[in-house]
């Protein structure tokens, strides 16, 4: 690959290297300076040698590399906020009640009960600290405040952790990723505001927040007002979950979150807008400082969400080489605005929006270009119609192993949505940041206003009856990490025997189908001769499973095995273990698994008295006097689910503390295996 040749490739690839470095393992700080020292003292001794006797070429690569590989490191820490001495991290020990001095920097997608703000704390009680929180009102109708409104807040500070179900996305550590380490609930009568504080992102919310205020007045319906908003200024948290859903069916769901295509999209209408201005060298240099400012400003008002930073970043500098009237290397513009990027803020690395718009990006410069060698269509539109899906196919190949690996899920007809709908994305990005202008100052005249929705209604037209073909829908699809690797080798072979066909390039393509093969062979097997009984964490209810082979066996109420394919948890978990028969069963009292009896006491409280169990599930918060019941009975393990009142939790543990027997609370320890 001629991208690898490139040197800045191989610093960009051991400066992520790094980053990745820091996830895993913490070097004391004296040894990381050590090295850094070291690397950048044989960086200059090399270079010199270089210089002076052209010798040491090796050793200079060796030393950039591992230069890059600790600057990656050493970012990551600086940005890494809970290792800073005052970090709120550091004050909270468990999740009592605290008095908390809040910054609001961010309104976030509010639940069915919470309204919901990312805020950067100020105080604990009376302790100064930094670091950032979300936020949760007891109300999803909870007064607005706006960005840079401090708030005085009396509530639970509950730190991120992981649900504790198997297979299941962990948000905790997606919140962590960016910075965000703990969740405050309160209730709405608890805060109070106590003031402003003034910044430039307070400033630029304000103006998206009047922005919206005048559209709204214009009259647009809410539905397409809520997408508009996602289209032009980033804002998708009041889009229904209904739309999003469609869209995801789709596959257009990047339309939803403003990106490359947009930031395009606009940057062709403001080149189109200053086409009047002449090339000269003046000329030219005022159009790129008027499209960088704008592109910008567009990512700002856009909240700067790490696909829009992206997407900024590499137009502003392909502007750049194109008013110097040079050349632009794609891939050097490409790598340039990743490391700028990541030295900025290295945790965007691990937002799968980020992974997913680069892996895009870097496919359509890369395949699409070979794609299109195999068809010349004639005529203009035809050609157009070939572009629009070349594109669209090799968008869709570089992001599909990734794609499968986080969601598990393929929309077949990709192709004929964005056929259907990328000119009409152009035409409403060109119309919509008319409006947002015009917004800025007051409502829209109502000619505008109805052909913005209009254009978003026939949008959401063609979205809903794409999505509507379930049938091309391929859901629940299992796709595990060696997976995700073998597919992403199989791809960049079969490419690279493509573009140059040799003997030793054929061999490794087949060599990693054969690989991918083996793999799905190996997880299958596994599958078929293993067994295990799950107790799931489910908050108020009660799941259990027993999983032998890929036959798994769902006990639960009514409610979830009425709503099988529909539960997330279970999906999840079917999915996670290449599993194809699901049975469902009403919960029963008493189980035999391995050989092991396995005894659920429900609110009822009712058990046999003359047997002994193995493992004793707790569940729906029986009135049981433990105690006698563990003197008569003395089971190896004793489990309480997540539908259990934590007053009598508290004190089963205690008991089961005194009596020896090892006790599991799922909504501590997440979820059972047996």
């Amino acid at each position: 690959m001629k991208i690898l040749q490139f040197p800045l490739s191989k610093i960009a690839i051991t400066f992520l290297s790094g980053i990745l470095l820091f996830q895993y393992t913490l070097i004391p700080p004296h040894f990381l300076w050590i090295g850094i020292v070291s690397c950048v003292s044989s960086l200059l001794l090399t270079h010199w040698r270089i210089l002076k006797v052209n010798q040491s070429k090796f050793l200079f690569g060796i030393a950039v590399m591992l230069t890059a590989i600790l600057l990656g490191y050493t970012t990551a820490l600086i940005h890494k906020e809970s290792l800073r001495p005052n970090h709120y991290t550091h004050l909270i020990n468990d999740n009592s009640e605290h008095v908390l001095q809040l910054l609001v920097i961010e309104k976030i997608k509010n639940t069915t009960k919470n309204t919901r703000y990312t805020t950067e704390v100020l105080n604990i009680d009376t302790h100064k600290c930094t670091g950032k929180a979300i936020l949760n009102i007891h109300n999803p109708n909870a007064a607005n405040f706006n960005i840079g409104t401090t708030l005085l807040v009396k509530g639970n500070l509950y730190r991120n952790r992981n649900i504790g179900n198997p297979n299941v996305f962990d948000y905790g550590a997606y919140l962590e990723n960016q910075e965000i380490y703990a969740q405050v609930y309160t209730q709405n009568n608890l805060i109070k505001t106590t003031g402003y504080q003034s910044s430039i992102w307070a400033s630029f919310s304000n103006f998206r927040t009047k922005i919206i205020t005048n559209l709204k007045r214009s009259g647009i319906n809410k539905t397409e007002l809520f997408v508009l908003n996602a289209l032009v200024l980033g804002q998708q948290q009041d889009i229904s979950p209904e739309i999003v859903k469609e869209y995801q069916y789709a596959g257009a769901i990047h339309v939803l979150s403003v990106s490359g295509l947009h930031v395009g999209f606009l940057m062709l209408f403001i080149t189109f807008l200053l086409k009047p201005i002449p090339n000269s060298r003046k000329g030219s240099l005022f159009k790129a400082i008027v499209i960088i400012s704008s592109l910008w400003t567009f990512a700002i008002i856009a909240s700067l969400s790490p696909s829009i930073v992206r997407s900024v970043t590499m137009f502003s500098f392909l502007t750049i080489g194109l008013s110097l009237r040079r050349t632009v290397a794609v891939y050097h513009t490409l790598l340039v605005s990743i490391l700028l990027i990541l030295l900025f803020k290295p945790s965007f690395l691990f937002d799968v929006g980020f992974q997913l718009s680069y892996l895009a990006l870097f496919f359509i410069l890369w395949l699409q270009p070979l794609l299109a060698t195999i068809w010349t269509p004639k005529n203009k539109l035809t050609s157009y119609c070939w572009d629009i899906i070349t594109v669209s196919f090799a968008a869709q190949l570089g992001t599909m192993p990734l794609s499968l690996y986080y969601f598990h899920q393929f929309p077949g007809l990709f192709f004929v949505t964005n056929l259907l709908i990328l000119p009409l994305i152009g035409l409403i990005m060109a119309v919509g940041v008319l409006a947002v202008v015009i917004a800025l100052f007051t409502t829209l005249p109502h000619f505008l206003a109805k052909a913005v929705e209009l254009l978003i209604a026939l949008l959401n037209t063609i979205i809903h009856y794409i999505a509507t073909q379930e049938e091309f829908v391929l859901r629940n699809i299992a796709f595990s990490t060696e997976m995700l690797w073998s597919s992403y080798l199989i791809i960049l072979f079969t490419v690279l025997w493509w573009k140059k066909p040799t003997y030793p390039k054929l061999i490794l393509s087949l060599t990693s189908i054969v690989a991918l093969q083996l793999i799905v062979i190996h997880q299958n097997y596994n599958t078929a001769n293993s067994a295990e009984f799950i107790v799931f964490n489910i908050r108020k209810n009660t799941l259990l499973t027993e999983r032998i082979g890929n036959k798994v066996t769902v006990y639960s109420n009514d409610s979830i095995r009425n709503t099988i394919d529909n539960n997330n948890t279970l999906q999840s978990y079917i999915t996670g273990n290449f599993c194809q028969q699901i049975k469902a069963k009403p919960i029963q009292n008493l189980n035999y698994f391995k050989q092991q009896k396995i005894l659920l006491i429900d609110s009822t409280a009712l058990y046999p008295l003359t047997s002994s169990a193995d493992i004793v599930i707790l569940t729906q918060s029986p009135k049981l006097n433990l105690e006698r019941f563990l003197k008569h009975n003395k089971p190896k393990q004793l489990i309480a689910d997540g539908s259990n009142f934590k007053s009598y939790v508290k004190r089963w543990k205690a008991t089961c503390l005194k009596q020896k027997i090892p006790f599991h609370y799922t909504n501590e320890k997440g979820f059972y295996k047996s």
